[in-house]
């Protein structure tokens, strides 16, 4: 007559596989899953040349965001498509410069720098830089359910703005991805003047008063 595992027993050894699988996981995650996501975070920000001539501009595109190219009047559309995900977009657009002015006026930077208060914008942010040596404001918002970067480059002859969202992807990550990005943009024209030194005036020592004889 065959003995029978008593059945406590069966379920005992099941808890005990559980367990030191389970454990055996957390480990194997604990040591995997940092090197893994220093791959992804680096794969991701690898920055990649691009140029377009029609809208007068040279920049780096993080490969996170480079993908499928889509031209339009005035501008381009790069996508990276994700299955069953909103993917990231970058738009750039190029539009002629009717000032010929090397920097943005201070009315059309008061009017941006306070849109966020005056519309009401979530996470709203403005920013006025300089972006290889031309005038340039960035400015983040937060629309249509994701983060919106915004970077506007001015030159004489034209202005650019680049706008880059990270989509449904993770957004710290890709929002620096977009950050890098617009960081390298590059317009053709004129550069703007070098900036006037200020002028010293240099004085002689004090005469020394004469002593009375």
């Amino acid at each position: 007559m065959k003995k029978e595992i008593p059945t406590q027993l069966i379920v005992a050894l099941v808890i005990v596989l559980v367990g030191i699988g389970a454990i055996g996981g957390e480990m194997l995650l604990v040591k995997w899953y940092p090197k893994h996501w220093e791959r992804v975070r680096e794969e991701t920000l690898q920055l990649l040349p691009y140029q377009n001539a029609a809208l007068g501009i040279e920049m780096q595109i993080a490969a996170g965001l480079y993908g499928k190219v889509e031209d339009f009047p005035g501008g381009v559309r790069i996508t990276k498509p994700k299955f069953w995900s909103v993917p990231p977009v970058l738009t750039i657009t190029s539009q002629p410069n009717p000032d010929a002015s090397f920097e943005f006026s201070p009315e059309v930077l008061a009017k941006w720098e306070t849109q966020g208060v005056t519309e009401e914008i979530p996470r709203y942010h403005f920013d006025h830089t300089k972006i290889n040596n031309r005038d340039a404001v960035l400015i983040s918002q937060y629309q249509g359910r994701a983060m919106l970067l915004t970077a506007r480059v001015i030159s004489p002859e034209r202005i650019v703005e680049a706008s880059c969202t990270p989509g449904r992807e993770d957004e710290e990550l890709y929002m620096q991805a977009c950050e890098e990005t617009v960081h390298t943009l590059k317009v053709a024209g004129p550069m703007p003047p070098p900036p006037q030194q200020p002028i010293l005036e240099l004085t002689g020592p004090a005469a020394k008063p004469r002593r009375a004889k």
